[in-house]
């Protein structure tokens, strides 16, 4: 027997893939390592211009921005170690891992040839390709609808026929709130469950005396 049998089970960061008309999972893309950090950051939405904001100072327009930078790495050597089990591994390296996380920014081939050939027919108005819903899951406590902003890959070692053998992948995410997509669409209702999981944590922080600032109130 491997391993202690009351060790926590660990949990690895991860994206899904839903369709968003039907809602089914296309794809689940686990993280092999879990990044070291992970960056947030909030642009609060207020009332707009500067007459509304010396008007109406405390009220929100929507949801801030928040925004959701990670890195994760990519590395073949334990599965080099086993080249039975993955003979991938030794035959492209981490190509795979790298190609499902690199198509998180593109539209698949049959979009492509669909839009081309809808525009070859005279359609005036031809839509935008509507990507699948990405849900970036952080532990169950931050499961949250997002779009992939940026996308970076620095491949840091290679074998005799160049496949890479270790990268790093930078993502950046947007975290879509309803001011966004809707109360009705898929990822409206996902950053519904979002903010309210968000609620509830603050809730079980409590709040703290005045006593705790060195001032007995506010007046």
């Amino acid at each position: 027997m491997t391993g202690f049998p009351r060790s926590p089970r660990l949990m690895r960061g991860g994206i899904v893939q839903l369709d968003p008309a039907s809602g089914s999972v296309l794809r689940i893309i686990a993280l092999q390592y879990n990044p070291d950090s992970l960056s947030r950051s909030f642009q609060v939405q207020d009332t707009g211009d500067e007459r509304h904001q010396r008007s109406q100072p405390l009220r929100f327009k929507a949801p801030p921005v928040e925004t959701v930078k990670v890195e994760a790495e990519l590395d073949a050597a334990d599965q080099l170690e086993f080249p039975d089990a993955y003979p991938d591994a030794g035959q492209v390296g981490v190509h795979p891992q790298l190609a499902v996380l690199e198509l998180l920014a593109y539209p698949t081939v049959d979009q492509l040839v669909a839009a081309d050939r809808s525009a070859a027919a005279g359609s005036l108005e031809i839509l935008p390709l509507e990507a699948p819903v990405t849900v970036f899951v952080w532990s169950p406590s931050r499961i949250m609808p997002v779009r992939i902003t940026e996308l970076s890959v620095t491949e840091e070692a290679f074998d005799p026929a160049l496949n890479p053998l270790r990268a790093k992948v930078q993502l950046g995410m947007r975290v879509l709130s309803v001011n966004d997509v809707g109360f009705d669409h898929r990822a409206g209702g996902l950053y519904i469950a979002h903010q309210r999981r968000l609620e509830a944590l603050a809730a079980r922080a409590g709040t703290a005396g005045f006593a705790a600032l060195g001032i007995g109130g506010l007046t």
